[in-house]
């Protein structure tokens, strides 16, 4: 009997009712055992409690899957044998799905699947069953337990975890789990294959169920391919003015392969300009950069040829067999020509001069050339910023360096010129060069002091005491060193010089005591040479003064002081600084007297003038009718002060509201009134715009001076002495003058 058979004999035995019906029957032993559950009872109750045994008997249930009939689907059924077929029991179902899934008949006890029941999703349930008594509803047998358990039929097709699969073969591989169906498959042909597979259940057998799924298949690479020049002779041009390092082209070698199977080195392997290129490996292009070595020249070679060779860096030592994995090429460079500038002889010069040479000595030569087959003519010139004394020259055709001005040691040592040297037909083409010119020193300057001196003698110094050391400086600075000679210009009875031989002198005196009071200052000339040539010698005048000293010889007091004659300083410029002096004083003497002349104008212009409360002014009055432009009583009495009524003489272009002035205390002092008054005057908007008289009669109260009133004196002035103004103090000063002066006045 084949498989099919067998499946189609299954199918039918499952579709068509059969005559053994699952069930569970419930039935009693021939023979019930009790068993006596207690030995006392209640002597009233003469029973004996007996306990009978289950009558269970078990089976399991099966069920298959996904049930496609209309009605429910018959489980099985369960039957106990304390069942007399009166409808005096009932079966209760509980557990996984009763009520829901299973469900059971209360009388029969028959059990029912309510819908399709999918093994892969549970593959059995437990149940509990329970027969009990409708009437008293008390159990008649225990609960037990039973399983249902599903039957698997094949409703589920065979299924790949992933739907797409990806997969990588190396090409040239052998066999493997996923053959190749072609030897040597090469990647560089086709990288990409999709393969669709299919898996069937039951063996393949038919009736089962399949599924597929999709496989991608890369081939990955190895390095089965050298590198290939695609030309063989490439042609560069580079100008002969690109300096060292710089990359005039490149070339590539393409390599079939991908990744580190296609890397590259490039290297220089022969030719004749091996020592003027060089080329660099670029790995993320994977070229090979020409750059330039040494500097180039138009004029020396104008054409290099290069042998560049190209080699894979990782080789697979399986594919040895297909060949070297590298590859050559030739290179031709052309040097093409530019505009250079022009070219030095040196990269700088040193020239060394005497000082003292004459101007328009040439100090030396520069020397340029163009470096062109052209050979443009050069002209020459100097930067004056490295020259701004303008102290050099040099001839624009020649290139002769040569002074315009005297040159000086002692103020430069050295001077940094920079030449320019620059084609004529294009002046843009231009290069500088250094230039050094080194002044020699020649003895033009005479030996001076070194330092200022302060000299003194005592004056009971003895014949030979040493008073003072000297020493001088020279600004030349002659090859051999440094040497003075100190001497006097005349012979001096009292003092000497005696030179010590290291360019110091010794002062000493040569007569026994000194006499400050007749002579307090001696002057003594000094002569100092030098021994190069030609011999420069100056003369210094060290001033020396007598002094007073103690036992030990420290100076305790000296007449003059000592001075060293200055000798830059001449007549003219003493007489100048005199003259500004005199003029300095001339001027602050006029400006303290034009201050000291400069007073107020005198109130009381004239003797006869003086009268009480009066004050000569320019401006004219209002007359007998100006009566309310100042109100004499107020002033004489404070107490008496009216509303303050508005001025007559003037219209006012805005009228104002009258203020009442505050009344003024008994006691106020007259100084504290007035200035009240003048500060009210300046406040007030309406007051004129001019001069005008105030009569202030008002004297105050408790005056120690009484009355300062001339109306009660008499008409002479003899009577009147007013010294005693002054002893009151500052304040009356003024007013003492005024009045005190009036004898004074008469007799003069």
């Amino acid at each position: 009997m084949t498989i099919y058979q067998f499946l189609l004999l299954f199918l039918l035995w499952v579709c068509l009712p059969h005559f053994c019906s699952p069930e569970i029957m419930f039935r009693r032993t021939p023979v019930p055992q009790q068993r006596i559950l207690g030995a006392r009872v209640p002597r009233s109750d003469g029973k004996i409690l007996h306990r009978q045994k289950r009558g269970w008997m078990w089976n399991q249930f099966f069920l298959l899957e996904e049930y496609t009939g209309s009605d429910y689907q018959y489980v099985g059924k369960l039957h106990s044998d304390q069942d007399k077929g009166d409808g005096s029991l009932k079966y209760i179902l509980s557990g996984d799905g009763a009520g829901t899934l299973f469900i059971i008949d209360e009388k029969t006890g028959d059990i029912h699947a309510t819908r399709r029941i999918d093994r892969e999703e549970k593959a059995f349930y437990t149940l509990r069953a329970q027969a009990i008594n409708r009437r008293t509803l008390r159990p008649v047998e225990p609960e037990s337990e039973f399983v249902i358990k599903i039957h698997d039929i094949n409703d589920n097709e065979p299924t790949f975890p992933e739907e797409i699969y990806t997969a990588s073969v190396p090409e040239m591989s052998v066999v493997g789990i996923i053959r190749t169906a072609l030897p040597n498959m090469n990647r560089e042909n086709r990288e990409q294959y999709q393969v669709v597979i299919q898996a069937k259940d039951m063996g393949g057998q038919m009736g089962g169920l399949s599924g597929t799924t999709t496989v991608n298949i890369t081939l990955t690479d190895v390095n089965d391919n050298p590198p290939r020049f695609p030309q063989n002779t490439i042609h560069l041009r580079v100008l002969e003015s690109s300096p060292v390092g710089t990359a005039i082209g490149s070339v590539k070698a393409t390599d079939a392969d991908t990744g580190k199977n296609a890397e590259v080195e490039y290297r220089i392997i022969d030719g004749d300009g091996t020592d003027m290129f060089d080329i660099i490996t670029e790995k993320d292009t994977q070229e090979g950069i020409i750059t330039v070595k040494k500097p180039l020249d138009y004029e020396s070679r104008r054409l290099y040829t290069l042998k560049v060779e190209a080699e894979n860096t990782h080789v697979d030592p399986r594919f040895y067999y297909l060949g070297p994995f590298k590859d050559t090429t030739i290179v031709k460079i052309s040097v093409e020509d530019v505009d250079e500038p022009p070219v030095f002889s040196r990269s700088s010069y040193l020239f060394e001069v005497h000082e003292d040479i004459e101007v328009g000595t040439i100090i030396g030569t520069v020397m340029a050339r163009d470096p062109d087959s052209a050979s443009s003519p050069i002209r020459f010139s100097l930067d004056r910023h490295t020259d701004l004394d303008r102290i050099f020259n040099i001839h624009s055709g020649n290139g002769s360096l040569y002074t315009s001005k005297p040159l000086d040691r002692e103020l430069s040592q050295w001077h940094n010129l920079t030449v320019i040297a620059a084609e004529i037909n294009n002046p843009k083409e231009m290069t500088r060069v250094a230039v050094f010119v080194r002044i020699l020193d020649v003895n033009d300057n005479a030996p001076q002091f070194a330092v200022f001196y302060d000299t003194f003698v005592c004056e009971n110094a003895r014949p030979g005491q040493l008073i003072q050391t000297i020493s001088a400086v020279d600004k030349d600075d002659p090859l051999g060193g440094q040497k003075f000679f100190f001497s006097l210009a005349a012979v001096n009875p009292n003092f000497t010089v005696q030179d010590n031989e290291d360019n110091t002198a010794r002062i000493l005196t040569r007569k026994n005591g000194f006499n400050r009071h007749e002579i307090s200052t001696y002057l003594l000339p000094v002569v100092i040479s030098d021994n190069d040539y030609p011999i420069q010698s100056s003369t210094g005048t060290l001033t020396i003064r007598v002094c007073a000293c103690d036992s030990q010889g420290n100076m305790q007091s000296c007449s003059a002081e000592a001075l060293l004659l200055p000798a830059g300083l001449s007549t003219g410029a003493l007489i100048a600084i005199l003259l500004c002096i005199i003029i300095l004083l001339v001027i602050v003497v006029l400006f303290a007297a034009l201050k000291r002349q400069r007073k107020k104008e005198p109130l009381i212009l004239s003797k006869e003038d003086i009268r009480d409360n009066i004050v000569s002014y320019n401006d004219e009055g209002g007359g007998e009718e100006d009566t309310q432009a100042f109100d004499i009583g107020t002033l004489r009495n404070p107490a008496a002060i009216e509303e303050k009524k508005l001025r007559r003489d003037i219209i006012p272009e805005t009228l104002f509201i009258p203020r009442r002035t505050p009344t003024a205390p008994d006691n106020t002092d007259v100084r504290d009134f007035i200035n009240e008054r003048l500060k009210e005057h300046d406040l007030d908007p309406t007051a004129p715009p001019y001069d005008s008289l105030a009569t202030y009669a008002y004297e105050g109260n408790d005056s120690i001076a009484e009355s300062l009133s001339s109306l009660d004196s008499g008409t002479t002035d003899g009577d009147q002495n007013y010294d005693y103004l002054r002893e009151w103090g500052p304040r009356f000063n003024k007013l003492a003058e005024m009045y005190g002066g009036g004898d004074s006045d008469k007799d003069s």
